[in-house]
């Protein structure tokens, strides 16, 4: 695992180069059902025909990178191909999105990602694609809590504690995140802003990086998902204050919400979703959907998920495609609650 020493800076501008339409996918034959069926037949949906790369746009060890490595065999049993997991990391997930956008959509390339996909384009006057046209949805993969956390030196044990903290050291405490507009980061901002705090946001190209500097005294606190703390919680390396769903997570329930202990109404949970490049045919994309919801029903993801807080949360792509715009409009309002003005890359 790779970890950044620094906070990340943003990266130069890249090319836009719009994906080319087009699809290898071989189109599903016709022929004869068979006369001896007894049950309406489905439609068979294609087979990859070449290895299949999963694009995480973060760092090895993260939680986006956990989901993937705990998916990839189910869906290469599901597929009949291998599937590789390609870590893109930097610029809060724009460098590995632009990857996938510029990709073939041929069937071989997807990207896993989590809600700074709707947030990217609220937060940056321009990106290198376009996020609502070069991208497209598959499925909803995941939903999770974000759980605030921090060093043990730190002398607070309840969110409570960590406000008062915070007001009494006006701008001093710092707190880490996954990136600039992560999810992380904006559910930090609106914490400040419900709780009327100031402390200084330290962005790095992804969790891991930002648990590790967390870990070293480098930062004091961050939110953070149960797929990357949780075992570090276990082993009493970070101090878990609070979740922020508005009930009680099911990996911790010992637990309380933020908006039980310090800020009634408060609620920021993330996602994980899974995306294809803009042409890729719609047997393509429903092929894959159903791979990764037969994926999620395993016992074994689901215990994984559920164990680190996480709930197997599948959908279609139309449906993916309804929650996105829903979520983008969340975003936009706590990003005008926390006046965060749009950056360039």
């Amino acid at each position: 695992m790779n970890h950044a020493d620094h906070p990340a800076t943003p990266s130069p501008r890249r090319r836009r180069l719009v994906a080319a339409a087009g699809s290898t996918f071989a189109t599903l034959a016709t022929g004869i059902v068979a006369a001896t069926s007894t049950t309406p037949a489905r439609a068979q949906q294609p087979a990859p025909t070449k290895p299949i790369r999963l694009i995480v746009p973060y760092p090895a060890g993260g939680g986006t990178d956990a989901l993937a490595r705990t998916i990839a065999p189910e869906l290469s049993e599901a597929l009949g191909q291998p599937v590789i997991i390609d870590n893109r990391p930097g610029a809060n997930g724009i460098i590995g999105s632009d990857a996938v956008a510029r990709s073939k959509p041929d069937g071989s390339t997807f990207l896993l990602t989590i809600a700074s996909h709707t947030i990217n384009p609220l937060l940056y006057t321009k990106l290198p694609y376009d996020n609502e046209n070069d991208l497209v949805p598959v499925t909803l993969v995941a939903e999770y809590p974000f759980v605030l956390v921090v060093h043990p030196a730190l002398p607070v044990k309840s969110a409570k504690e960590f406000i008062a903290l915070a007001r009494k050291r006006k701008g001093e405490v710092t707190y880490a995140s996954s990136g600039n507009g992560s999810g992380p980061h904006l559910g930090m901002e609106l914490l400040a802003a419900m709780a009327d705090i100031d402390m200084i946001h330290v962005p790095y190209k992804g969790a891991a990086p930002a648990t590790a500097d967390l870990l070293g005294g480098q930062v004091q606190a961050m939110l953070n998902n149960f797929l990357a703390s949780a075992s570090l919680i276990r082993a009493g390396r970070l101090r878990p204050l609070a979740v922020t769903s508005l009930k009680r997570s099911a990996a911790m329930p010992e637990l309380p919400t933020l908006a039980e202990s310090a800020l009634p109404g408060f609620e920021v949970n993330g996602w994980y979703g899974l995306f294809a490049p803009r042409g890729t045919t719609p047997a393509t994309l429903n092929a894959m959907q159903e791979a990764v919801a037969k994926a999620m029903r395993r016992p074994a993801v689901a215990e994984r998920l559920s164990g680190d807080g996480a709930v197997a949360v599948t959908n279609t792509p139309a449906a993916f495609a309804k929650y996105l715009r829903a979520d983008s409009e969340k975003w936009a309002k706590v990003i005008k609650r926390a006046k965060l003005a749009p950056e360039t890359l």
